[in-house]
């Protein structure tokens, strides 16, 4: 008996929490680039474009839930820095993405899209990804050679990511955003200089540091729409 009072408390909560909702859906566009060990050091540098979608489910006014989808190709080459023994060996790379996120968006203020006059607020986010690449080596040139870049298939990884930006709503129905979102991830073959599965144990085509992991990027502006019910930022 007491088992099914507790189930019905808990539907009637959870169905509670789902109506008090206010939901964003929306998109992502801007750019991306890769910081590792092909090409500039610069961490804050797009040179590719990338765009989007992405979710959020607001639980209240400081928290909320979200998930996005999000496509590039990171784009770099050795021309284009400083390091003049980057800029002899002369590697390009392109490798396309694809990743999906998830996890917690945190204002740095009250955010209340109540409100029907505009409201802003600086946010954090992290969580966790999963993204696929391209997986490939690369065969070094010389005076009179040009390196041979080699693809054998996708592979997929986990990303860390975290990001933060800047939203404000105009009015209740849409959200404009900026921001700068880093991804951590758990392979240090995004350039090629680190190559996985059959070719691992191949020193002869490993350099740059093999024990840090890749960096990507993205940079860009949000405009989402609400829907649903508004929650409830009632202040006790």
């Amino acid at each position: 008996m007491y088992k099914k009072i507790h189930y019905f408390i808990l539907i009637f909560f959870f169905t509670s929490l789902i109506k008090a909702q206010f939901h964003e859906i929306g998109i992502f566009l801007g750019g991306s680039n890769y910081v590792g060990d092909v090409g500039s050091n610069r961490y804050l540098d797009p040179n590719e474009f990338a765009y989007g979608i992405l979710y959020r489910w607001n639980i209240t006014d400081r928290y909320s839930l979200r998930g996005g989808f999000t496509l590039t190709t990171l784009n770099e080459n050795e021309y284009r820095n400083n390091d003049i023994n980057r800029f002899r060996r002369s590697y390009k790379i392109s490798n396309s993405i694809e990743e999906a996120a998830a996890g917690i968006e945190i204002n740095f203020k009250e955010f209340n899209l109540h409100d029907p006059v505009l409201s802003f607020t600086p946010y954090i986010f992290y969580g966790i990804g999963y993204f696929r690449y391209d997986q490939f080596f690369i065969e070094p040139g010389n005076s009179s050679v040009e390196p041979v870049y080699n693809n054998y298939g996708k592979d997929r990884k986990i990303a860390i990511p975290i990001s933060v930006g800047f939203k404000f709503n105009p009015n209740p129905f849409f959200v404009l955003g900026f921001e700068v979102g880093a991804r951590y991830a758990l392979t240090d073959n995004l350039d090629g200089s680190n190559p996985e599965n059959q070719y691992a144990n191949n020193l002869n085509y490993k350099f740059g540091n093999i024990n840090n992991n890749d960096w990507y990027i993205f940079t860009g502006f949000t405009i989402s729409f609400t829907f649903g019910d508004l929650p409830c930022y009632c202040k006790e």
